[in-house]
């Protein structure tokens, strides 16, 4: 299947337009755009006209847009609060620049003899004064040197994130699956809301591909940003016609009907020139649908982006990932031996990788009780596309209880869950509470394990453990759960050589 891209690339190579994005994408990184704001404050506070007020929204925009993509893998509080500073500013350019956008159609929809253009114009002309003077206020309200500072720090924050990687097509795709919900949705009811959120949608997903992924941008860029334009210029007729009526702009019933067929007309022929490139089997949704993720390849990239999430919190992910290994060796090594309640908690080997690779994020707000913070910030996250909230919580809950006091009845954490599905989180989260204590020195020494049922108890040889050094004791009390879990002693020892053959030879 060939993407569509536009006219002025439609000759270029494949292999040039990507390095042409790549190039420009270095050339317009966090900094360039954030410092560009900077400059851009300066260009419209002169006269405040059409063309660097739209500048400076262009340069707003790009920032938080990329801020929202960041977000969602680095929830930095530094990028809400840029984000938040730069929306207060785009609001208080919003209005303005639709001002000066109106202008522009009511002069090309009405002549200059034209008394309903002449009207609306000196309408808009007065509206315009007021809403400048509006507009220098929030300008001066715009605290520029906390703008230097984040344009210092988050850009480094940025560079842990490395464009193109599977975890940006997984936001991709998690955009994309938005806004063809909303373009269904449109065509559906044919409203001027559903059409206003359906342009919303696809220019977040516009943002995604075009901050984070060169290669799809290369392709891409150019039908997305005319579609961009189009149902852009459907919500300004839409405006348009709202502000003329809200103002009494129409002395007569013929000349309200006049302005109206006009209106309709080029609204309608928009509509048509979005449909022809998005409805059917080869439509540019299915374009660009067919160079995400899919099938497993989107249960993966969910993972990717749940552990990039947990490296950039955790101070010390190189634990976590070692403990995530010992629990799933763990799980595996007890998978045969235990209760028939599985279905109940879904896919119980993924929670417990994902619970364990999470586990100690709560250590970037606080190192008491961190396993608290952890269950709140997993509690707060938006589930990834391929997720819901109901397994996240699962998550949660499991990391909850990877030390600390032992679970009991009636705590809140616990609460609405069914007895087989507390029994199941129990196991879960009994396991990563083991696998948490044997690498409690953080030195990575025990590496494998081997799960044996022995006399009416579970043992687990553990290679590198010694029950003579201080991790012992830890361990000892981390049995515990388990224990209570399956109703029988676990017993841990030395996996020596004699084991590992013994082990080999079975």
């Amino acid at each position: 299947m060939v993407a569509h891209v536009a006219d002025s690339e439609s000759t270029m190579p494949l292999s040039l337009a990507v390095a042409t994005a790549r190039k420009a994408q270095k050339k317009a990184g966090l900094a360039l755009w954030m410092e560009r704001v900077l400059e851009e404050c300066d260009r419209a506070s002169v006269t405040f006209s059409a063309d660097p007020v739209h500048d400076l929204r262009v340069a707003l925009r790009r920032c938080r847009s990329m801020a929202d993509g960041l977000l969602v893998m680095d929830p930095d509080p530094a990028w809400k609060a840029m984000k938040k500073a730069g929306r207060q500013l785009f609001r208080e350019l919003g209005e303005l620049r639709d001002a000066q956008v109106m202008e522009e159609w009511v002069r090309a929809l009405g002549g200059a003899d034209d008394p309903i253009a002449v009207a609306l114009l000196q309408f808009l002309g007065g509206r315009e004064a007021g809403l400048k003077q509006q507009a220098a206020v929030g300008l001066q309200e715009f605290d520029r040197k906390q703008w230097k500072r984040w344009s210092t720090s988050l850009p480094r924050r940025a560079a842990k994130m490395r464009p193109g990687s599977v975890v940006f097509k997984h936001l991709a795709l998690e955009r994309w699956t938005e806004a063809y919900d909303l373009h269904h949705r449109a065509l559906r009811n044919r409203s001027h809301v559903a059409f206003h959120s359906l342009r919303i949608g696809l220019k977040r997903f516009r943002y995604i591909v075009e901050n984070f992924l060169p290669e799809q941008h290369a392709a891409w860029s150019g039908d997305l940003k005319e579609l961009q334009d189009t149902l852009g210029e459907v919500h300004d007729l839409d405006v348009l016609w709202t502000t003329a009526l809200q103002v009494n702009a129409f002395p007569d019933v013929e000349s309200r009907s006049k302005w109206h067929s006009r209106i309709i007309e080029e609204r309608t022929r928009r509509i048509e020139k979005y449909r022809a490139k998005m409805l059917g089997k080869d439509s540019l949704w299915q374009v660009w649908r067919a160079q995400l993720p899919a099938g497993k390849q989107v249960e993966s990239a969910a993972l990717s982006r749940l552990k990039l999430w947990a490296s950039l919190l955790d101070p010390d992910f190189k634990h976590s990932t070692h403990v995530a290994q010992l629990a799933l060796q763990l799980y595996d090594g007890l998978s045969v031996k235990r209760t028939p309640m599985e279905s109940d908690l879904g896919d119980q080997r993924t929670i417990l990788q994902v619970a364990a690779l999470l586990h100690e994020v709560g250590r970037s707000r606080k190192e008491k009780n961190h396993h608290k913070a952890t269950y709140d910030l997993i509690r707060r996250m938006r589930p990834p596309l391929g997720w819901n909230e109901e397994k996240l919580r699962w998550v949660g809950i499991v990391a909850r209880f990877h030390r600390g006091a032992l679970p009991r009845a009636g705590q809140k954490t616990l609460m609405g869950l069914s007895e087989s599905q507390r029994q199941n989180i129990l196991r879960v989260a009994g396991i990563l509470r083991l696998a948490n204590a044997l690498d409690a020195d953080r030195d990575g020494r025990i590496q494998r394990l081997e799960v044996r049922e022995q006399n009416g108890f579970l043992e687990i040889a553990a290679q590198g453990y010694s029950p003579r050094d201080r991790m012992a004791e830890g361990i000892a009390a981390a049995r515990h759960l388990l224990e209570t879990v399956y109703r029988r002693p676990v017993m841990v020892k030395a996996l020596g050589a004699v084991s590992l053959k013994l082990v080999a030879g079975s």
